[in-house]
């Protein structure tokens, strides 16, 4: 192997081996950031649920504690017994609006008493029918007024199944679409009173401010037989506790945990609110928080980049992936970036709870997710390139000492003698060595020096050549080539004497005087055969016969 392919191959083979080792260390790294992430966004995603369901739990036996009050039992009773049997299509006749009769004025301020120490922002009566038969004072609502068709569902399954239930974030007086109902988001068949049929929209609903978001909690109120008689909806806000609960642990900066009902509608705050106002999924409206008013779909583009704007088919596009999943009662983690509500692309854990009929989602951007790897890739680039340029650097530096080295020890072997020959000029170069035409001082004959220079053969070739020189030495047939002398010099220079031709190669002839011939040619091959078979008896194989390696002249005045 010469010098320069040594030279070569090192920082070719380094580099490979730094691909190889790059290659394995980025998959290495990324399964341990996936392993780990993937952990983290569990526990965070465990830890909020867990959290989730010690509140709703908390909220639930609380309203079934105050739903078994003694006193606030006697008092429902007496209004729920006494209260008028909804008709077949849903309507109320009768007291909406009327004043309070003393029954339903002592109802009322039982429940003012009860809410002001339990901390409920309000709380309704509703008999088996469906009706809002009293109310707590900061209720606002109209004695009479039907139950919002799109809770009946669920204020059935409290009535019915003697058990509390929780009525996920709705918007005030205007009902909501889907959530705490099912994954369909209607109203599930065969739920609520024979021949109940929900109010049409706008009719006899309660009225509140359209900005309010409101959850409620639907405890039944059984009577002395153990018979449930009608249910207490105590409403609260969900920002003050909902939302809150949801934020105990947030993965990184950019990690958030929400909910969602079955529509695909958030539920809870997003922490990027801010951020939804400037992209123009929210309304500049200090009211317009992002619960009930973010739809959880993938807009297909990143909304946060400068120049993005929202799509025109938002309304239509699909929902996000980790949502869709979530809705179709799949739970999960992925680690394979997908695209949020806000377009960004994040990898999260998702869990759908089929008791409350809402699902729970935490997620964090991939940027910062794989930040580590990034950084890993950034180093093993910047150590490829510089790689590279020493390698670049090596080549250029040994291409240039090669060059001088080779004039060098030309010019030396020029100006200097190999033992008895005296090198006068260079006849002609190949692959392997240098032709000199040299004078021998003794025998005062001309004669051909052949060098193999060092940084042109290994000492393997070396070896070979010698030993082919040393049994060429002994062919005698008129045809071959005589050598008469080979050694090394002092600095390892392999060289062979040979004898001087003074003639032209086969190929020169041919070029020079077209083809020859047949006579001619029978004649030189004939010649050709006979040097060959001598050397063939001796072992030796030419390997390279041509007409450039054919040479044409008068030995002893014999052509």
């Amino acid at each position: 192997m010469t010098v320069r392919r040594q030279l070569l191959l090192y920082p070719i083979g380094a580099a490979a081996l730094l691909i190889l080792v790059g290659l394995w260390s980025d998959r290495a790294v990324r399964r341990t950031i996936e392993s780990r992430l993937a952990a983290e966004l569990q526990t965070a995603l465990d830890a909020n649920v867990t959290a989730l369901e010690i509140w709703v739990n908390t909220q639930t036996r609380l309203a079934s504690v105050l739903a078994d009050d003694p006193e606030v039992r006697r008092h429902v009773m007496a209004v729920a017994t006494d209260a008028k049997a909804a008709p077949p299509d849903g309507r109320v006749e009768g007291r909406r609006g009327a004043p309070l009769d003393p029954a339903e004025r002592a109802l009322q301020t039982v429940l003012d008493d009860r809410i002001r120490q339990s901390g409920y922002g309000a709380v309704q009566v509703l008999n088996t029918n469906l009706v809002i038969v009293g109310a707590s004072s900061r209720a606002r609502i109209r004695v009479g007024t039907p139950v919002e068709s799109e809770h009946a569902a669920l204020v059935w399954v409290a009535l019915t199944e003697n058990r509390p239930v929780l009525i996920t974030p709705f918007k005030a007086g205007f009902g909501r679409t889907g959530g705490g109902v099912g994954r369909s988001g209607r109203r599930p068949p065969g739920l609520g009173p024979p021949g109940f049929r929900p109010p049409p929209p706008g009719d006899g609903s309660p009225r509140f401010r359209p900005d309010f978001n409101l959850m409620e909690v639907v405890a039944p109120v059984r009577g002395e037989d153990g018979a449930v008689v009608a249910a207490l909806g105590f409403i609260l806000r969900p920002e003050e506790e909902f939302t809150r609960v949801l934020s105990v642990a947030r993965p990184g900066g950019t990690g958030e945990t929400f909910a969602f009902d079955p529509a695909g509608r958030l539920i809870s705050a997003s922490r990027f609110d801010d951020q939804l106002r400037q992209i123009g999924l929210l309304t500049n409206a200090p009211s317009s928080g992002s619960p009930l008013n973010v739809e959880l779909r993938d807009p297909g583009l990143d909304l946060t980049r400068t120049g993005a704007r929202l799509p025109t088919d938002l309304a239509t596009r699909p929902l996000m992936a980790m949502v869709r999943s979530a809705v179709a009662g799949t739970n999960g983690v992925t680690m394979i970036p997908e695209r949020d509500y806000r377009g960004v692309l994040v990898v999260g854990a998702w869990r759908w709870l089929e008791e409350h009929h809402f699902g729970v989602a935490t997620k964090v951007d991939a940027t910062e997710a794989f930040q580590p790897l990034r950084v890993l890739r950034s180093v093993f680039v910047v150590l490829l390139l510089l790689l590279a340029l020493v390698t670049l650097v090596m080549l250029a530096s040994s291409y240039g000492q090669l060059v001088w080295r080779r004039r060098f020890d030309e010019a030396q072997l020029t100006a200097r003698r190999l033992g008895q020959y005296t090198l006068a000029g260079k006849l002609g170069e190949g692959g392997m060595g240098v032709v000199y035409r040299a004078h021998h001082a003794l025998l005062r004959r001309e004669t051909a020096i052949k060098l193999l220079l060092p940084d042109r053969a290994d000492e393997e070739l070396v070896r070979q050549f010698e030993h082919e020189v040393q049994l060429t030495c002994g062919l005698s047939h008129p045809n071959t080539i005589q050598i008469y002398d080979y050694g090394h010099t002092a600095d390892g220079i392999f060289y062979y004497a040979m004898e001087l031709l003074e003639g032209l190669t086969l190929q020169e002839l041919v070029e020079r005087h077209g083809p020859q011939p047949e006579e001619r040619v029978i004649h030189l091959m004939v010649q050709v055969c006979g040097s060959l078979a001598e050397a063939h008896a001796a072992g030796l194989i030419h390997r390279d016969i041509k007409p450039g390696n054919l040479f044409l002249c008068e030995r002893g005045r014999e052509p």
